[in-house]
């Protein structure tokens, strides 16, 4: 999907910035020339002229090896200022513990409720509906999925157990669609006052808990959107923030958040053709610390020694404007921290799902695996081949711990090979015990596939049947406490009118035709034991 500009003349913009010390546009995905160049959001890797496969076609065996050194990451450019940028920020803005943000979490999951994304295939062990403003959103498009029991081998934050996160994207701003030229925007004024969709706000991450309620000791799922934010210095010397956006129009449109780690302190987000981008659970900005939005708390000041105020209520602009923080409206925001950025050339086509067999490959989707020595990150791709681009996706893994250092390259370590799905889609993949799950999507129209490989002799190879689970499922999270296999569905309703409706058909029992978003878990030892 492309990802809207609003219409930027540059010359008044830079007066304005330096007169009035406003932050960057709320969507500063291209940057205009002449702007502040911290506008620029890491990482970016090197980009190639796409080209058909070529010779290395015949190198391509299903579930063989992939090349390795093709997934090697280095660190980001721009990792020694970033690191400035967000203890600068920090300075001004107050922060919050994971335990405290969820303790105030102001959204109601439904477990067990009736809304199903499953129509013919087996219920999952459990379920959670989100709120309808949420399960139906054409704007925020759920994708990522991670919990505590990735961030912890015991399985507890502090004191908070029952953890997941799950990331989405913003996909949606009216008139987006119909703009050819997505350097001249199209979003105006009137738009933007009328409909704060029109902003584009990236990445969000929500935190969800399953808890019992202290007061009622009733048990609840309570959970929490937190925007993703990118720090840069304003033509005033401030400090400021934007949402997640990248530049590479139209090689990618925006990032996809496909999949996300959380591992320790860090929460690691896939950059679809650049790499990972890396947030810290220490560094959650909170805009409104008394929990009263009406208040427009009062926040730090930066290094000219302007006091600032925080409004939550606006949900139209992004960071510093006129002394005013903003956040299109979320309380909490994450600031990236790093950045990790493919070595290799990027030569994936433009504009298809087709991937390349060698270079760089699409961060598409990440998971952890503990139950290796050491525990290791996944990455790999989505992929739809074609006749010059047979490749169906790699899939490889990292020595996560190494993440955390910065200082040199990390390669993959342990094992890659090309994934043997006979069209492509996997959405999201998970390994545990040797045996690598992986979820492909079929469209909206019938439930995903759900398939199960393992090694032999460095090769994967598929064991048992195909496993039918949600429509539209996506990443995968293995949560090891309660042995299940956790992921989410994407669809809306009305996405696909035909095939993708709001309510069930009365003549179809079966709900083979409805959708709705939702988070779900199947039980490992019931999925190892289906033929």
């Amino acid at each position: 999907m492309s990802r809207p500009r609003r219409a930027w003349s540059t010359a008044a913009a830079a007066a304005v910035l330096v007169f009035t010390g406003l932050a960057a546009p709320a969507q500063a995905e291209d940057v205009p020339p002449g702007a502040p160049a911290s506008w620029s959001q890491e990482p970016r890797a090197a980009q190639s002229s796409p080209s058909p496969n070529g010779a290395g076609v015949a190198a391509i065996v299903p579930g063989g090896a992939a090349p390795a050194g093709d997934f090697t990451l280095s660190p980001g450019d721009m990792n020694a200022e970033t690191t400035k940028r967000v203890t600068r920020l920090g300075g001004v803005l107050p922060t919050s513990g994971v335990q405290d943000l969820l303790a105030g979490a102001n959204r109601t999951a439904r477990p067990w409720c009736s809304d199903d994304a499953f129509g013919t295939a087996p219920d999952p062990d459990i379920k959670y509906c989100l709120q309808n403003d949420d399960a139906t959103s054409k704007e925020w498009i759920p994708q990522g999925f991670t919990g505590v029991s990735d961030a912890k081998d015991n399985e507890i934050w502090g004191e908070a157990k029952n953890i997941q996160l799950f990331a989405s994207y913003d996909g949606w701003d009216p008139g987006r669609e119909d703009d050819p030229d997505p350097a001249t925007g199209d979003c105006t004024s009137a738009e933007l006052e009328a409909d704060d969709a029109c902003n584009q706000k990236g990445v969000r991450i929500t935190f969800v808990q399953n808890r019992i309620n202290p007061a009622t000791g009733s048990p609840e799922v309570k959970y929490r959107h937190v925007l993703l934010g990118w720090t840069y210095v304003n033509s005033s010397d401030h400090i400021s923030f934007d949402g997640l956006h990248a530049s590479e129009y139209p090689i990618q449109k925006g990032v996809h958040a496909g999949g996300i780690v959380w591992y320790g302190n860090y929460l690691y987000v896939a950059d679809t053709r650049n790499g990972l981008r890396v947030f810290d659970m220490r560094h959650i900005l909170d805009l409104d610390p008394d929990g009263d939005p009406g208040t427009h708390d009062a926040m730090g000041a930066d290094t000219d020694g302007v006091k600032t105020t925080a409004n939550t209520e606006d949900k139209t602009k992004v960071g510093r404007h006129d002394n005013v923080w903003y956040s299109f409206g979320y309380r909490y925001v994450m600031p990236q921290v790093a950045a990790w950025k493919f070595k290799a050339q990027q030569s994936n086509p433009k504009g298809t799902y087709a991937c390349a067999s060698t270079g760089a490959p699409r961060a598409s989707y990440i998971s952890l695996d503990r139950s290796t020595v050491p525990d290791r990150l996944l990455m790999g791709e989505y992929c739809r081949p074609d006749a010059d681009h047979p490749s169906t996706g790699r899939i490889a893994s990292y020595p996560v711990a190494a993440l955390e250092g910065r200082s040199a390259d990390v390669s993959a370590q342990g094992w890659s090979n090309y994934l043997p799905l006979p069209k492509g889609g996997a959405q999201g993949a998970a390994a545990y015990n040797g045996t690598l799950y992986v979820n492909e999507s079929t469209g909206t129209d019938e439930p995903g596939n759900l398939r199960r490989f393992t090694w032999s002799n460095g090769q994967l190879l598929q064991r048992g049947q195909v496993v039918k689970t949600a429509r539209g499922a996506e990443d995968l999270y293995v949560e090891r406490g309660t042995g299940r296999l956790w992921s989410l569905s994407e669809h809306r309703p009305g996405e696909d009118p035909a095939t993708c409706t709001a309510n069930p058909d009365p003549a179809d029992p079966k709900g083979t035709d409805y959708c709705r978003r939702l988070l779900y878990g199947h039980k490992l030892s019931w999925l190892d034991a289906q033929p």
